[in-house]
């Protein structure tokens, strides 16, 4: 059965998704969750809410899904250890580091990773099966066929986004909230600065960052048929009647009823963003896609039919049986859930009637009577001695009985058996100068001043050295060159990369720079060493120790930590940092030169979007596809401090050119050379030196 995840953002939200069908809830409890600004749980509500889910056969799945910093472990420990005594049912997961945590304290528990993984490809299930996972959520971006291929091949359930709000990035790889207000998305602080306006080139009232929410109604049994095995409403920030209704009206089809345009109003009335798209899963880009909120969900109506529908009355979720015996010595009833557990209480013997003996429909008809609970009466059985009767008010009272006893037993969790989780190793890194790393972007970008400063690795798009590969050849003799993988990769691009991958490596390239999890497995299996990227959000101890463990050759840590973090985190392998350079905010799947106006022009032209500041934020291609990167408009620098780098324990300190001309790109060089005065106008020291909130 495709299961109904609904969203619950607080305890009234929790009861609109249960008492409209929701077959389970996520819900956030505490800092480490991606929805800070819901109301979320506590750890007392948070045992309170999973056993009024329980009762009614409802699953709890539990939201961990941030980055942890070294100086958190201890309180995300507390947190899954009063989790797993509450009894929720699952963790969603975007840290490595979390989930290494997860299976050591409650290995019982099933872990889900989390859309903030950035997973949409197969081989990207494939690792998250290999680290224990139990379920994948898929990135929002992926077709129809996309989910089709995964789920046929998985060995894991795979969970889709089905209504709700769409980011313009690829969840987990946003940068924007953070870099422009220190609101990190991957800490659950964005403050949707996608939502804002922006123009091309000069500021404009318009919306190119904002999508319409995603609405996968109609394809329901088609999602169900591919083998999917949960769909997700988005909405733990959405107010209860929202959950109401837009759970409400996936369960309907679920169980059945044909889409109507009743449906999709109602859908509508909850909210909106001038209509909804399904863009992505049919493959239909473009501007359609794009919307803004209109504020129009206040009818006093909707409203009261919302609440209704959960604050009213128990909707009857649980069927059971009974089975009575009654006799004159002494009366049973047994009552039995779903689960097989069963309870039986007992009453006073049964009377001689004087008029009409007890009947098998009259003590239905009595026990069919669950009003006020969550139970429906399935069938009942009984056996009856002949010429017996017994009242109404001792049949409620064993029904009322019986009725409580099993509400307590499907409450009733065993107390799981909890561990220590083993502590974090330290490995200290190199006490010399860290080593220039560079990294381009186009081919002219490679300048013979470049080559001749010979830098620990050269990064080069993968693209551009499969399409020359004499000049691969030639350029990795002079210099140590590393293929830069794109961040995104689906099944169906896959196959071209290995083919390039095998070009690349036949000129003697042998290392490749992966900032995507789903990209380790087919790198490896090219045999090629692996150097990962800030894409995979190295954030602790735990996470670059597990970078050993996988057998990586250097990490990039995340340019969301600070000076002292990078500082004290443990260098498993060796480690960079971005010390120069426009950092990348954004990788989209909607082309954002397409969006100015219909017509794909991401070969000729750059461009960029410009807010109501007058804040620049550059946009390139990455690379072969039509995908783009939105870019911060200053510059990245601690050119001039490298004094303060030397002492981090570092490998390597990347200088990352996106923008800038052959001659630029010269000059940067002298710079980090022969170091130059800040130039606080058009450079930024990042969030290193002020951080996160």
């Amino acid at each position: 059965m495709l299961e109904l995840l609904a969203p619950a953002g607080s305890m009234e939200a929790l009861y609109a998704a249960v008492q409209n069908g929701a077959n389970a809830v996520y819900l956030g409890s505490g800092i480490f969750n991606a929805r800070q600004g819901a109301k979320n749980f506590t750890t007392q509500t948070l045992t309170e809410a999973v056993k009024y889910c329980h009762i009614r056969g409802v699953a709890v799945h539990l939201t961990l899904n941030t980055l942890v910093s070294d100086r958190e472990q201890e309180d995300v420990c507390a947190l899954i250890r009063s989790a797993a005594m509450s009894g929720v049912d699952a963790f969603i997961v975007q840290d490595l580091a979390v989930v290494q945590l997860c299976r050591q304290i409650a290995p019982h528990i099933p872990i889900h990773g989390s859309t903030q993984m950035s997973i949409h490809s197969l081989p990207g299930v494939l690792f998250c099966a290999a680290m224990g996972l139990s379920r994948v959520v898929l990135s929002r971006e992926l077709s129809r066929d996309d989910i089709h291929y995964i789920t046929q091949n998985s060995p894991i359930e795979i969970e889709v986004f089905a209504h709700g709000a769409l980011c313009m990035c690829y969840s987990g790889q946003c940068y924007l909230s953070a870099a422009i207000g220190g609101r990190s998305g991957n800490r659950g602080r964005c403050a949707q600065p996608c939502r804002q306006s922006y123009g091309y080139g000069r500021w404009e009232s318009k919306h190119p960052l904002s999508l319409k929410d995603n609405c996968l109604l109609p394809y329901i049994k088609e999602l169900e048929n591919m083998g999917v095995a949960s769909i997700k409403l988005e909405g733990r920030m959405k107010r209860p009647e929202y959950v109401a209704t837009v759970t409400n009206v996936y369960r309907r089809v679920l169980d059945g009823e044909a889409v109507t345009q009743n449906m999709l109003s109602a859908l509508s009335a909850a909210f909106n963003r001038q209509g909804f798209t399904d863009g992505y899963y049919t493959g239909q880009t473009g501007q359609n896609m794009f919307g803004v909120r209109e504020d129009k969900y206040d009818d006093a109506k909707w409203l009261s039919a919302a609440r209704a529908t959960y604050e009213a009355k128990e909707n009857p979720l649980v069927p059971v049986g009974f089975h009575a015996v009654i006799s004159r010595e002494e009366t049973s009833l047994t009552v039995t859930d779903p689960e097989g557990r069963t309870c039986r209480v007992l009453g006073p013997g049964a009377e001689v009637a004087r008029t009409f003996p007890l009947t098998d429909e009259a003590l239905r008809e009595r026990l069919s009577k669950t009003g006020g609970t969550p139970y429906c009466c399935q069938e009942v059985t009984a056996v009856i001695d002949p010429g017996l009767t017994l009242s109404a008010s001792n049949i409620n009272a064993l029904r009322r009985d019986a009725l409580n006893r099993l509400t307590a037993l499907r409450a009733r969790r065993d107390m799981p058996a909890l561990r220590r989780p083993q502590k974090a190793a330290t490995y200290a890194g190199p006490k010399e100068a860290p080593a220039p790393v560079v990294q381009v972007t186009t081919k002219e970008q490679i300048t013979e001043k470049l080559i001749k400063m010979k830098p620990a690795a050269l990064y080069v798009p993968l693209h551009i050295l499969a399409q020359d590969p004499i000049y691969c050849h030639e350029l990795n003799r002079k210099v140590r060159v590393t293929a830069v993988l794109p961040r995104i990769v689906t099944d169906h691009e896959l196959e071209s990369i290995k083919q390039q991958l095998r070009t690349v490596r036949d000129m003697g390239v042998r290392d490749v720079l992966v900032g995507n999890l789903g990209l380790l497995l087919p790198a490896r299996e090219m045999g090629m060493g692996i150097r990962g990227d800030y894409g995979l959000n190295l954030y602790n101890s735990r996470s670059v120790n597990l970078m050993r463990e996988l057998e990586l050759k250097s990490a990039t840590l995340s340019f969301e930590m600070t000076m002292p973090q990078i500082r004290d985190i443990s260098k498993a392998v060796p480690c960079e940092i971005l010390v120069y350079g426009r950092l990348p905010l954004m990788v989209t799947e909607n082309c954002l030169i397409k969006g100015r106006n219909g017509r794909c022009a991401c070969n000729l032209s750059a461009s960029k979007l410009v807010d109501k500041t007058g804040a620049e934020f550059p946009i390139i291609k990455d690379g072969q596809s039509c995908r783009s990167i939105l870019l911060n408009g200053k510059k990245l620098s601690w050119l001039d401090r490298q004094k303060d780098l030397n002492r981090l324990g570092l490998w390597g300190i990347r200088m990352y050119f996106t923008t800038e001309s052959p001659r630029e790109v010269d000059h940067v060089l002298e710079n980090y050379l022969n170091p130059t005065a800040f130039d606080p106008g058009a450079c930024t020291r990042g969030l290193y030196l002020r951080g996160l909130e």
